[in-house]
């Protein structure tokens, strides 16, 4: 070859490497509590990883997801639509299995990045449907791996016997459609096999959904990392919390380092967030002892504590690096921005909006004018610095009513403004109104909110 050829296949070579798409690699923490990482104050445990994650972007001190459950919040998140639009209002139960789960005319950012070219996979809990039709690779996932249901242990045995119950499933992985037997714990299983998929796609862009069921219940231990909680903790199940999060920050550590050493960091768009926030209150709602101060409310409540999670968004050499962003984002905004990131164009019907252009400050007006939520009677809208929500006490089992917040001066809505404001509560309302017009009737029924005790959600009992 003579230098001249030579010279035009390295210019051919370096045009190809630079216009391909980026990576795109999704990492979802499973009920954290906003206030148990380094990066928000949390000093129980250290979480280096994490906040290593979120330094190496931006981090967004106003991020939401659609809905304060998991299987809902997920829902908006993969169709980038909030879940109400197309009855996805609960999580799905035992039932019918054929018509519980993400609905087939949705579809979801696998299916639009498979379609631009992407190889896809799913890594964790998809709870998005339990039977063939609904299952991950029915839905735009090449790969899979991980478990379908709401929970799942996390100390697995080869020998083990699968057993289902309700939401909660025990040593039942798939891979694809087929069930295995594993050793190991789920934490680092998943990372094992979110590197393996990183390994096996060099050849094209790839998406990777990487679900890790940390740190949902159950609060099983694994040795190596309960050692590590400081023996000041005495109870059980704050030890079992801060155990599952010391092995979500190491795996988190490790994915980060094998970026890095493969060379795919620079090229690979990270999102990482929570499914809602944490449960923090006994005995509703999959209690995990998560912190969420100075935010109020826990897990499924619409109140901040339930909808603000963490939520970083990182591309070294292309976002800013340890850049903090005030202005509300929603998890809805993770596949528009994915999409315009690997050169497609986003399907109108998207909620969510390109968060790039805010991000690295060419645009200045915030991404949304408002957001919205709908949880069974529960019902929400932020616009600007203000809040309106009628949120559920579990407690005391009923409804607030129409409150008011300030949350630029009162984060931890304890001031209710609506008394001094009827103007701004009717055109909130009105404004709401009109958004839940487009929402549908649930396709089914749930008891998150109209019975926070119902089995799913209490404590499980020790096996």
């Amino acid at each position: 070859m003579n230098l001249l050829r030579f010279l035009v296949l390295v210019a051919a070579l370096s045009v190809s490497v630079a216009a391909r798409p980026p990576n795109i690699l999704v990492i979802l923490a499973d009920d954290l509590g906003y206030s148990d990482i380094g990066v928000h104050g949390g000093k129980v445990v250290p979480t280096p990883h994490l906040d290593a994650l979120a330094a190496s972007g931006v981090r967004c001190t106003n991020g939401y997801v659609s809905a304060p459950i998991c299987a809902p919040s997920r829902a908006g998140f993969v169709t980038g639509r909030y879940q109400t639009h197309f009855g996805f209002e609960h999580n799905p139960r035992v039932g019918d299995e054929t018509k519980l789960g993400l609905p087939p005319a949705q579809r979801t950012l696998a299916d639009h990045l498979r379609g631009a070219g992407y190889a896809t996979g799913l890594v964790g809990k998809w709870h998005l449907g339990f039977s063939s039709a609904y299952m991950p690779q029915a839905r735009g996932f090449d790969d899979y791996f991980g478990f379908l249901v709401a929970m799942h242990n996390f100390i697995l045995h080869q020998d083990a016997q699968p057993r289902f119950e309700a939401a909660y499933s025990r040593n039942m992985i798939y891979r694809g459609r087929d069930l295995q037997k594993n050793d190991g714990y789920t934490t680092d299983l998943f990372t094992d096999e979110a590197m393996a998929f990183m390994a096996r796609h060099t050849d094209k862009p790839w998406f990777l959904y990487l679900a890790y069921n940390a740190v949902h219940t159950p609060l099983e231990i694994l040795k190596k990392y309960g050692d590590r909680v400081p023996p000041s903790i005495a109870d059980p199940e704050r030890r079992g919390y801060l155990s599952l999060l010391i092995g979500l920050d190491d795996n988190i550590g490790r994915l980060t380092a094998h970026l890095r050493e493969s060379g795919r960091d620079r090229d690979t768009l990270i999102f990482f967030f929570s499914d809602n926030g944490g449960a923090g209150k006994k005995p509703f709602l999959s209690y995990n002892t998560g912190n969420n101060a100075p935010l109020r409310g826990d897990k499924g409540q619409l109140l901040e504590g339930g909808i603000r999670v963490p939520f970083f968004v990182s591309w070294p050499g292309k976002l800013p690096a340890g850049k903090i962003y005030h202005e509300p984002v929603i998890s809805l905004d993770i596949a528009a921005t994915a999409l315009a990131a690997a050169g497609g164009a986003a399907p109108a019907n998207l909620d969510g909006v390109d968060l790039r252009p805010h991000l690295t400050g060419e645009k200045s007006e915030p991404p949304h004018t408002a957001l919205y939520w709908r949880l069974g009677p529960q019902k929400a809208i932020r616009q600007g610095r203000w809040k309106l929500v009628d949120w559920r006490d579990f407690t005391a089992k009923k409804q607030s009513g129409w409150q008011l917040y300030d949350l630029t001066q009162d984060v931890s809505e304890n001031e209710d403004l609506a008394a001094k404001n009827p103007a701004v509560v009717a055109e909130l309302a009105q404004t709401w109104d009109r958004w839940n017009a487009k929402n549908i009737a649930p396709l089914w029924q749930g008891s998150s909110t109209e019975d926070p005790t119902a089995p799913e959600f209490r404590p499980l009992q020790k096996k």
